[in-house]
């Protein structure tokens, strides 16, 4: 991330081409009015994770430590990137057996960074992405990481959704014919090119939709590398992040996803979506998740292989985005320029699913 997506001032901030991300003295002010990270020293600022959609910061001050989440710079496609739905949710989940971290604080102020942001406390543990951590590097803890991975999820799709305050959070009915329309037209927004296979995709979805059962809380976006576990053995998922995607909805759209996201021995490394860390002994194949969350939460995994290609194709259409914001000068993140092939790789990976391949 450049250096300049971190500023002091104002003034600071006007002087510059391209808006920063974060704007430290009146930050500082805000959390002094909310009595956050108290202290006269200096406020640091560091990014962490990926970074490559809604953005997150540790920041620290004095023995103080907090994350803040606001969104990327503009310009962002409709309802995308809306960090105040996400603290909503997370709030709202907060006294439910969700793992999610505490939301401390919201700003709806766009006067005081430059865009809406929540904070909430730092968490501590590991993301596990490209290796495990050395204390759960074992082929019995690697099943743990797995089965985790899978007991969180049963448990957000469990939530009293209504009770806890979600009501019209989202639509309870009609989710998937939305998810179709909503990334048909965000593909029309997100495009810079024709990808004939993308629209193929688009017409074996339409065509085979399935019938969703009851409405639960949808993460939108749950994979391994939005978790963290704690850092000994025995593996236990502590929190689960990036809810900017979340929604009401079809609960077996999570889990396709999930296993989309999933790696497993003899996958193509071509997959912009998947961990090859799942590849390692130990780890469960994807048909042992479907299992496993079959038999936790009673749903039947019979179209899971349709909801594996929503996210693939949603996947595609997502990233096709931020390839758009790539061209358009407002982000200088090295991981978009692979989407030039990337997004069309995705696009006939969703196409072999769908036919079983």
């Amino acid at each position: 991330m450049s250096s300049s997506a971190i500023v002091d001032t104002h003034a600071d901030a006007a002087a510059l081409e391209l808006a920063p991300l974060l704007i430290r003295e009146p930050l500082a002010a805000f959390l002094d009015a909310h009595g956050l990270a108290p202290g006269d020293g200096p406020l640091g600022a560091e990014p962490v994770g990926e970074g490559h959609s809604n953005v997150t910061y540790l920041i620290r001050r004095g023995a103080s430590e907090l994350v803040l989440r606001r969104p990327p710079r503009p310009p962002l496609p409709p309802s995308a990137h809306d960090v105040l739905r996400e603290a909503r949710l997370l709030t709202a989940v907060e006294s439910q057996p969700v793992r999610t971290p505490r939301v401390l604080a919201v700003c709806e102020d766009e006067g005081v960074i430059g865009a809406p942001f929540y904070l909430m406390e730092k968490v501590e543990g590991d993301v596990i992405t490209t290796q495990v951590p050395p204390a759960l590097d074992a082929p019995e803890q690697h099943r743990r990481v797995a089965d985790e991975l899978i007991d969180a999820l049963v448990e957000v799709h469990a939530v009293d959704w209504q009770g806890c305050g979600l009501e019209g959070y989202g639509k309870p009915t009609g989710y998937l014919e939305r998810q179709l329309r909503r990334f048909g037209g965000l593909w029309e927004h997100n495009k810079t090119r024709e990808i004939a296979t993308l629209d193929r995709v688009t017409d074996w979805l339409t065509a085979n939709r399935p019938e969703s059962g009851p409405a639960t809380i949808v993460h939108g976006d749950y994979r391994l590398g939005n978790v963290m576990y704690e850092r000994e053995a025995p593996a236990r998922l502590n929190a689960i992040f990036d809810w900017e995607l979340a929604t009401i909805g079809d609960p077996l759209a999570d889990v396709g996803y999930l296993t989309a996201t999933y790696a497993q021995p003899g996958d193509p490394d071509t997959n912009f979506t998947r961990f090859a860390v799942t590849t390692e002994g130990g780890f469960p194949t994807r048909a042992e998740l479907i299992a496993r969350y079959e038999e936790r939460s009673g749903r039947s995994m019979s179209n899971v292989a349709w909801y594996a290609t929503l996210a693939l194709w949603k996947a595609a259409i997502f990233l096709e985005g931020s390839y758009k914001r790539l061209l358009a000068g407002t982000t200088d993140d090295p991981f978009f320029k692979l989407l030039d092939s990337g997004v069309p790789a995705l696009a006939e990976h969703a196409w072999a699913v769908a036919h079983g391949e």
